[in-house]
């Protein structure tokens, strides 16, 4: 097998000198794009690390406020206030006092359920209602039976009330 002597013929020389030196020109794009892009990914990997440190530390945060709101509501509720609404008023033509006074009559018969627990109550509130409907209520001459239309038991708990004769 004969060889060619390339390596002494000028084209060749030429062209085989064109070959390396444009392989180690790129050679050095190929690091320098290498480079550009490692550095880009390696910028981009500590910004995710940053915001993912950031996001764990925000549900952690978010995790220990939702556990105290579980508490706060894992508490017993207690009932804070009671109002009476007098549904009927108007037909019997109470004036503002005499709607004030009742109001307060029956407030006095049901203020023992105040800083009581929601829960116990609403097991008992059949108890509340027959203690409010057997009793009569004196107004300025006038004797009224009260009948519990709705009964809202919650922390501001309302007493919807009709009034009889």
């Amino acid at each position: 097998m004969h060889l060619f002597p390339y390596y002494k013929n000028k084209n060749w020389q030429r062209f085989f000198v064109g070959l390396f030196i444009g392989a180690i020109i790129s050679y050095f794009v190929f690091i320098y794009m290498y480079g550009q892009l490692l550095e880009k990914r390696i910028e981009e990997n500590l910004q995710l690390r940053i915001e993912n440190q950031e996001l764990q530390l925000n549900y952690r945060i978010l995790e220990e406020n939702m556990s105290d709101l579980n508490q706060k509501y894992q508490e017993k509720l207690h009932i804070h206030s009671v109002d009476i609404l007098i549904t009927n008023a108007d037909v019997f033509k109470l004036d503002r006092f005499s709607l004030h006074e009742l109001t307060e009559l029956i407030k006095n018969e049901v203020n023992d359920i105040i800083g009581k627990e929601v829960t116990t109550l609403t097991e008992h509130y059949p108890l509340l209602i027959r203690t409010i409907e057997n009793k009569t209520y004196k107004i300025d001459d006038f004797t009224y039976r009260a009948k519990i239309k709705h009964l809202f038991i919650n922390e501001q708990s309302q007493i919807h009330i009709e009034l009889d004769f």
